[in-house]
């Protein structure tokens, strides 16, 4: 027998069902979430906690005249198998195959992409606004999570809400978790609400009402519930005095209820914000016991949720126990982390100096303000923050700690391509959004022996510097007991040579050193540098090969705009060298997801690829030499 799932093409197929029929289905997603995921890996907690919710606003709504807004939209799994894409789901993550978040190229019913947090209430109330403009009459939707107002830019878009449009719906989704717990005040304040019992008590009879009867009974009592409530802590206080009519809390995995309270609030002419609790990883027993990890991961047992051994340590974890050493050593280094400190591996260092560790929430702008504040009391924070995500905190890394000169040290994990994640998450800006930027150092490691040293370069530095590494593991480099301070702006010469010098930058390495090898066995020789610095780039090393060689080859995980092999060009420019400079990185596009190896051969960041790329260049080197004979 068929299962319903797979009799679902579009949302129409939904509104066709009975409400037993909606909850075997809603069964059927989770199962069908726990066995594909555990294939493709991804982000399978946050998904598990939405099911009921989706389900009911695809019930209620009809997309994509209407328009669903996700924040993040890691959990929008549900949403994909829903709007006809159920088919195609075993290939979610996978090259060529449905991506992890939401994409407007993908489907019509993705009305609006993302991979950040924060983003759905400003982009929403653009829709809104527009909608209102045009005279149109669809709903506009938002679904956020609790982490989500941790972010500023939710609040920036609370503040024009009520005063831009008379109509538009907040989804409110509060399971208490980002990646990991969720701190601060807004988390305190959303506990206090879905905790005080008479306060819970007043909001499920005025559900109740809502769901029977509607109209101006279930607004007659839900007026005196919101009475009764603002005289205890003011449920909803805050959002009311933004202008949003606030419902709840209840239960998001009620369907009965979230589809009878959709359908009032449908109905509605003014701004309203739903709370709907909901358990992250529901119906896995696994994801729920070990949140952080089920959060999004890599392949698992469907079973038992156990993955494979972790092997060698990652970059991630180099870093943390490389700074929990600075750290034991000097008590003014601080570690700073903006919602991620299983991400950044930052969770190994907090046990060990928990004063010393600071999780402020999804705000990125406010932690590099916060370290900027920090350093002028003498103190060295270490940002850790993705490469991607540091994007958003541009103007405060430039206003407030590199124009102060600032010792804040931006340690940015995933620097370079991130593989199954795709466009959202690749980290490949990094050089060209920082070398531009006064004050600053930038590092780049080959290994993660590399990676301690830079930090302990950069403790020791008096200004500004940055440290990107890459996802995963590196080359298993054993990291020495004690680190060493490396020289600013000097690379290091792996080996010399005399007709082509390539320029390996950190990952790239060791491509570098098989393009190399290819060009040896022509007998060509070659030198190969570990520039170590993106900026400065050592101008002495430049000029060095510049002169003494026919050609100059740069190879980065990064965009040639503005990158490494740009600084390189650059700076042989500014020394009048006219040896030529062949750039191999990420072209000016963005990339998709898929695995890195496949990609660097698409795009070519191989050493065949180079290889070809040189050939005009090697024939030039060739006919030299036959002329100097």
């Amino acid at each position: 027998m068929s299962s319903i799932l797979e009799t679902i093409e579009s949302p129409a197929d939904i509104k066709k069902l009975s409400l037993p029929q909606l909850e075997t289905l809603a069964a059927e997603i989770r199962e069908r979430l726990i066995h594909s995921v555990s294939k493709t890996g991804g982000h399978i907690g946050p998904n598990l906690g939405v099911v009921e919710l989706t389900l009911a606003m695809h019930y209620v709504f009809d997309t994509p005249t209407d328009s669903f807004v996700f924040d993040v939209s890691h959990q929008a799994y549900v949403h994909k198998l829903l709007t006809g894409r159920e088919k195609l789901f075993h290939t979610i993550r996978q090259p060529g195959g449905l991506n992890g978040f939401m994409l407007r190229t993908e489907s019509e019913h993705d009305s609006y992409g993302a991979g950040h947090a924060g983003t759905a209430l400003s982009a929403a109330l653009g829709m809104a606004v527009a909608r209102d403009m045009s005279g149109g009459s669809e709903h506009i939707v938002a679904l956020a999570g609790d982490a989500a107002f941790t972010n500023g830019i939710s609040f920036e878009a609370l503040n024009n809400i009520a005063s831009q449009t008379k109509r538009m719906i907040i989804v409110l989704n509060d399971n208490a978790w980002s990646i990991d717990k969720n701190v601060g005040a807004i988390a305190e304040y959303f506990h206090k609400i879905v905790t005080n019992p008479t306060i819970a008590g007043l909001h499920e009879r005025a559900s109740g009402l809502i769901g029977r009867f509607g109209g101006k009974t279930a607004t007659h009592l839900r007026r005196k519930a919101e009475e009764a409530a603002k005289g205890l802590i003011g449920p909803g206080m805050l959002f009311e005095e933004f202008g949003l009519t606030y419902y709840g809390p209840l239960d998001g995995h009620n369907l009965p209820l979230l589809i009878e309270t959709f359908k009032f609030l449908k109905q509605q002419n003014r701004p309203v914000l739903l709370h709907a609790i909901t358990q992250k990883s529901r119906g896995f027993q696994p994801a729920i016991e070990q949140q952080k990890k089920f959060h999004g991961l890599g392949p698992y047992n469907a079973e038992t949720g156990e993955t494979k051994p972790a092997g060698q340590k990652t970059y991630s974890e180099i870093f943390a126990e490389s700074l929990s050493k600075l750290a034991t050593a000097n008590d003014k280094v601080v570690a700073i982390t903006a919602a991620m400190p299983n991400g950044t591996a930052l969770d190994l260092f907090r046990p060990l100096h928990p004063t010393r560790y600071f999780d402020v929430g999804i705000a990125e702008e406010h932690a590099v303000i916060f370290a900027a504040g920090m350093a002028t009391k003498g103190y060295k924070p270490f940002v850790a923050i993705y490469s991607t995500f540091l994007q958003r905190a541009f103007d405060q890394i430039v206003h407030d700690v590199c124009l102060q000169e600032l010792p804040v040290v931006f340690c940015m994990d995933r620097g370079g391509l991130s593989g199954d994640d795709g466009p959202t998450h690749h980290g490949l800006f990094d050089i060209s959004y920082l070398r531009s930027v006064p004050n600053l150092i930038h590092m780049v490691p080959k290994d993660e022996d590399e990676l301690a040293d830079m930090m302990y370069t950069a403790m020791l530095h008096p200004g500004p510097s940055a440290i990107r590494y890459p996802r995963g593991v590196g080359p298993g480099t054993p990291v020495k007991a004690k680190p060493e301070a490396l020289e600013i702006g000097k690379a290091e010469v792996i080996q010399d040579g005399e007709d082509v010098a390539i320029f390996g930058l950190g990952a790239m390495l060791p491509e570098a050193m098989r393009l190399a090898g290819m060009l040896e066995s022509e007998g060509i020789s070659v030198a190969v540098v570990n520039p170590r610095f993106a900026k400065p780039v050592d101008a002495a090393c430049v000029e060095a090969y510049g002169r003494r060689c026919g050609l100059m080859i740069t190879m980065e995980d990064h965009v040639l705009a503005g990158g490494f092999g740009s600084a390189i060009l650059e700076c042989a420019n500014e020394q009048e060298i006219a040896t030529p400079v062949v750039r191999i990185g990420w072209p000016d596009e963005f990339i998709e997801h898929g695995k890195v190896e496949a990609l660097r051969a698409k795009y070519g960041l191989t050493a065949e690829a180079a290889m070809e790329k040189i050939q005009p260049y090697l024939a030039t080197l060739r006919n030299e030499r036959m002329v100097a004979r």
